[in-house]
């Protein structure tokens, strides 16, 4: 058994981080700004002043202070105050302290404002090839504390994960209406018709859907390209025939793969400029309400405040896309040259 001496060190080892974790618990900011502003000047006088506090409260504040911490934090005599050793360590973690404390109220408040989070947001092939980029660019330059992740997905699937909440906002093929669901068009794109290098009809300059009634055609998939295919065969029955479908794609990049192989045309949105693909040639639809709707939808009554933001946002983008936008020119190069783009089912 050891002796009681050297037991002794123990019981007072124990009371003594008993009493300082205590003291931490009591500490608040007033004692840390008080210490601070002691620590700045190193004059009592001087710190209560500006803390506008009596120099009595000010000591005993600090007096309070290092008991709580368990460490002397200045060397006092009647001619000067210095900081201890202790009293150098504790005054730059405090600094960082309150440096902190400040960022986190900033960033509460930033985050209430919708300013600061996180936002999920669906596309399909048309916006991301279209408006989208320039839309994410903008929103992005204005909020940089708010963090996108995209992700591609056709139009049928972003409606159910709107209706889900597993999405903050879509941008899909119009229409769309659900309760709770708000939404707002962000273009219009109008049809364009895709042929391989060499057919009769790139002879032409524009074309109507009734030139197109005996060409076999290059669709999406029903399963990725549903909301596409309902808006496609709809424009062919107005115009007199139903359309013979002689391949199908999941995506974007295999359509185009599949025309320029000559195994059929497409009708796809004017975006289609935006890519460069060899192999195609571009001609303008002729046909009028042959446009496809474009749109940005979210819940109502979501929970997140990033999706007012960005909905704000992309009102104000909208409106001025429409006010500054010049009346778009046909394309005067008919083939789609350079580089294999990768783009993904709409």
């Amino acid at each position: 058994m050891m002796p009681a001496e050297a037991r002794q060190p123990v019981p007072r080892i124990r009371e003594q981080t008993r009493g300082a974790t205590g003291g931490i618990m009591r500490i608040d900011v007033h004692h840390i700004r008080a210490f601070l502003a002691v620590a700045d000047v190193l004059q009592f006088r001087v710190a209560a002043e500006r803390l506008h506090i009596t120099q009595p409260a000010l000591s005993r504040i600090i007096k309070a202070l290092e008991e709580a911490v368990g460490a002397s934090l200045f060397a006092r005599t009647t001619r000067s105050v210095q900081l201890t050793n202790a009293g150098r360590v504790f005054a730059e973690h405090c600094h960082l302290a309150l440096a902190h404390l400040d960022q986190a109220v900033t960033l509460a408040r930033g985050a209430e404002a919708g300013n600061i989070g996180h936002l999920r947001i669906a596309y399909m092939d048309f916006a991301i090839n279209g408006a989208l980029p320039s839309i994410i660019e903008e929103f992005s330059k204005k909020f940089p504390l708010i963090s996108i992740d995209l992700v591609h997905m056709p139009s049928t699937m972003q409606k159910e994960a709107i209706l889900n909440s597993t999405i903050d906002i879509g941008f899909m093929i119009g229409p769309f209406s659900a309760q709770n669901v708000e939404g707002m068009s962000f273009g219009r794109e109008k049809m364009v018709v895709l042929l391989p290098v060499g057919h009769p009809l790139t002879k032409k300059t524009a074309l109507r859907l009734s030139e197109l009634a005996h060409e076999p055609f290059v669709l999406g998939t029903h399963r990725s390209w549903e909301a596409f295919r309902n808006h496609f065969f709809a424009m062919c029955h107005r115009s007199g025939f139903s359309p013979a479908i002689a391949q199908e794609a999941s995506t974007s990049d295999g359509i185009f793969g599949l025309v320029a192989a000559n195994t059929g045309i497409s009708i796809y949105p004017e975006c289609v400029r935006n890519i460069h693909r060899s192999g195609l040639v571009i001609r303008p639809l002729g046909d009028r309400n042959t446009s496809l709707e474009m749109i940005a939808c979210w819940r109502s009554d979501g929970q997140n405040p990033s999706t007012e933001a960005f909905v704000g946002e992309l009102s104000l983008l909208i409106t001025g896309r429409e006010r500054g936008r010049p009346r778009r020119q046909e394309q005067p190069e008919n083939e789609l040259h350079s580089s294999h783009r990768d783009a993904q089912a709409q």
